[in-house]
Order: C-alpha cells, then structure tokens, then sequence
C-alpha cells in the first residue's frame, strides 16, 4: 500500500517506524527538514518537506495514488484541510487527528464523511476509554470489552503469595498457577480461554501442557458472567472494589477520563500545579470533580488527600518517569490499580519490572485505529497491546470467508494466532476448537508479533 503521513510529530512518526517495518510504501511530509532528516536516515521512507495543506507538496507526494492519507500535524485545522484536499486529488481513504470532542459525535462524523474524510481519531478520547475500562476492577491490569461489554480479553498477574504490605490479601490462594492449561480446562470446564501468557518479557501463544507460573501476566478470554470465576481462581477475591480515583496531571487526556470516570466512581480527583490551569480545569471536567493544586511527586499532599480513600491512582502528565514513580509509590502504599501514561516506548520494559499496573500509550492507540483501516477484513477493533508484543483485532466474517469453510481446529492460522471469543447474533460465547463460524459472527482474535496483517487474508 501507499500511505501518506501528514506530520512527523510523536503520533507520526511512530506510524512511520510501524509502517516502514510492515514493509509499506510510506511517504512522511513536513515542513521540518530536521526532523525529516533524522526519520529518512533511520527509516526506509520517502520524505518530503513541505506543507501538508500545499496543494503543490500533495501533488508532489503523489497523492494521487495513495491508498490512504494520514493526517496527524499537531494543528486540527490543518489535519482536517489536508485530508480534504487530499481526498479531492485522489487519495482512496483519509484519516485526520482532531482534538474537538465535538467532532467525534455520530451525527458529526457524517458531515465530515461527506467532506471526504472516512475517519475521525482523537487520541485522548480513545486513552481515555481503555483507562476507564482498566479502571473498572483493581485486581485486573488491563481490560478491554466487545459487545456491549459481554465479552471480555482480560489481563491478570500471577501472583503464589502477596507484598507483606498487602495483609488483606495474603492469604488468597491462586489457583491456577503450577497447573497446565489442560489441567486448568478439564478442572474448571470452559469458563474462559487463556489466549496468550506474558513470562520474563516476552508473549507467547500458550499449549494444553503450558503451565501457569507466578509472576506471569495472563491473558484470559471470557463472558461477562464468568468474570467472577476467573477473579476467584486467580486468588482477586479480597482486592477492594474501585470507588475513588485520583488522577495526576491535569492535561487533555485528564479531563477526558474525568468524564468516563465519573459515571462509574464515586469520587474522582486531579491533582495539577498550574493555577492558570487549574481555572480553566474548573468548566471542563464533571461538576463532582475534586481538583486539588500540587505536585503529582508531593507524598504529604497526596498522604492528605489521596492515598487515604483511593482505590485508583492514574497518572497521567507529560513526564513519563513522574508517571511510573507515582505509580510505584501508590503500589506500596497498597493501592492495587495504578495506571500511567508511558509515552516513551524505551520505558515499557522498565515500567513492566517495576510492576506499575496498567500503561497508557496514546500513540500505539492512534496507530491502533489507524491500522484497521489497511486491512482488508471487515474490522470493527484493532488495538495493539503496549504491554504483550500483540494486537487483538475484532473481524466482522464475511459470507463466503476462508472462515467459513472449515472449522477453527482445520483452519491452518499463522503461529501466534489465538480465536478467545465471538458474539452471534447479539450473544457472547468463547470459541473452541470444533466451532464452525458463519457470516455475521463478530471474532475476537489475540494476535502475537507481525500476525494480524497474515491473519487478515482468512477473513476478506
């Protein structure tokens, strides 16, 4: 595929890396050479200085021919102009960044469609639904929901025994671990999947004689009315309910959480050290929002004002180590969900040692969104997992699919690829080995390394 990338800021220029190592045709335009410079040197791209809303740098880039047009310059009026010009040269499909949550309306995104713009992304606003999601229960590290919230992929760390700081939970047993998946199935029937374990850095696609270690984030596949099992075996069942949430960092992604939180906590709080912000905080969060002025590293202050009733700690400024210390310091306060936003990719690993719970990346989220719409499937979701060397991509089966002609077990998928679940005709089921899909079906598949774009070829 040809694809053009408008802008070679932070979201840009991780889609330019993830595209070049996906062996696509990648045009980066800019009007800064510098930094065009160091990305044409690392990368096997084509770039191009000029400005993206240049009717004459469009046609430079050939954008006639491009099979899609990504527009992510830090500027909104900018991104939307060049997709719409773009789109009336002859771009097949575009994509702008925006920061208007009004945009993202249903009834607004038809009048942009109309403007020759296919898709809307709003980084902030998708953060902020996997943060809410993450936020729902602290003994899960991420969570993620398909149909309606029925079906649920799932991410839970081992754990043989608990902190000695965590008195209210060492005596949970975890069941699961030191048992092989066959022993686990043939134990507990067919509540759940587990579709991928996390060991010492690197995500593999598990077997019925794999068995389950401590330490080892899990990756389980399951209906909503199994949860409850799943947090039984795994020894969760004294890990408190999440009910208030303290969030450092009062940027735009702050504000959007604040809105998913506060329908499902009964408090949630933000800590922001810029008065000048905090004002302007004040007309933009829900009503029952605290904010409080502070540093995010101030411990007496969070002491007073946090710590005490806080089930939730989520940071959320722009400084990537602020973020993994808060969280580091709230885990051993005994706060058991924390989430923080990691920018800096180098950090992951450090951040996955240090135990922080749940990580946020903006831009593996808009290259998520953006990644579904190259496939050639009938994708409803794509996210690629910060914390598993993965993507979990929801398909839509197509009549006449490769899909459909066999069943799951007869299928020949790529190594790596792991079917948890589906819904059919509006209702969840797992997917087992013996299971024949039909058009409709809505797929969940757990994809591990480079396998999602080979996966793809069985459902168009």
């Amino acid at each position: 595929m040809k694809i053009i990338i408008a802008g070679a800021g932070a979201v840009g220029s991780h889609l330019a890396r993830m595209l070049s190592k996906d062996k696509q045709n990648v045009v980066l335009i800019d009007p800064d050479e510098s930094r065009l410079s160091r990305l044409g040197n690392e990368l096997d791209i084509m770039t191009l200085v000029k400005q993206p809303t240049s009717i004459e740098g469009l046609k430079d880039a050939e954008v006639n021919h491009a099979d899609l047009f990504i527009a992510v310059t830090p500027k909104e009026s900018d991104n939307l102009t060049c997709a719409m010009l773009a789109k009336q040269l002859g771009a097949k499909k575009t994509v702008a960044r925006v920061d208007n949550y009004e945009y993202m309306k249903p009834e607004n995104l038809k009048i942009f469609k109309a403007m020759g713009i296919e898709s809307l992304i709003y980084p902030e606003l998708l953060a902020a639904e996997d943060i809410a999601a993450s936020a729902r229960y602290s003994w899960v590290r991420q969570l993620w929901e398909f149909n309606g919230g029925e079906l649920l992929l799932l991410s839970v760390r081992m754990h043989d025994t608990h902190p000695i700081y965590d008195k209210a939970v060492v005596n949970t047993e975890n069941q699961l671990v030191g048992h092989t998946l066959k022993e686990i199935g043939m134990a507990h029937g067919h509540n759940f999947h587990v579709v991928a374990i996390k060991r010492d850095g690197e995500t593999v696609s598990p077997h019925g004689d794999e068995k389950i270690l401590p330490h080892d984030l899990v990756f389980f596949m399951t209906t909503k009315d199994k949860l409850a099992d799943i947090r039984h075996l795994t020894g969760k069942d004294n890990y408190p309910s999440v009910k208030h949430s303290l969030i450092i960092g009062g940027g735009k992604l702050s504000v959007r959480a604040s809105w998913r939180l506060a329908s499902q906590h009964d408090s949630v709080k933000i800590i922001e050290p810029d008065m000048a912000r905090i004002e302007q905080l004040q007309s933009l969060v829900p009503s029952k929002t605290m904010i409080l002025e502070g540093e995010g590293y101030d411990m007496d202050l969070l002491n007073d004002e946090g710590y005490g009733n806080t089930e939730a700690l989520i940071a959320l400024t722009s400084n990537d180590q602020q973020n993994i210390l808060a969280c580091v310091a709230a885990r051993r306060r005994g706060i058991r969900k924390t989430i923080a936003q990691v920018e800096n990719l180098d950090y992951f690993d450090m951040a996955a040692d240090l135990d922080i719970g749940t990580i946020i990346n903006k831009k593996m989220i808009a290259a998520s969104h953006i990644y579904r719409m190259m496939l050639k499937g009938d994708v409803d979701n794509v996210k690629m997992l910060a914390i598993g060397n993965a993507d979990v991509a929801e398909f839509v089966v197509k009549p006449g699919s490769k899909v459909t002609k066999k069943m799951v077990m007869e299928m020949n998928f790529p190594h790596g690829v792991n079917i948890g679940g589906m819904s059919r005709d509006g209702k969840s089921m797992l997917v087992g080995g013996r299971t024949q899909l039909q058009a409709g079906d809505k797929v969940v598949v757990f994809c591990i390394g480079n396998t999602l774009r080979k996966l793809d070829r069985f459902f168009k």
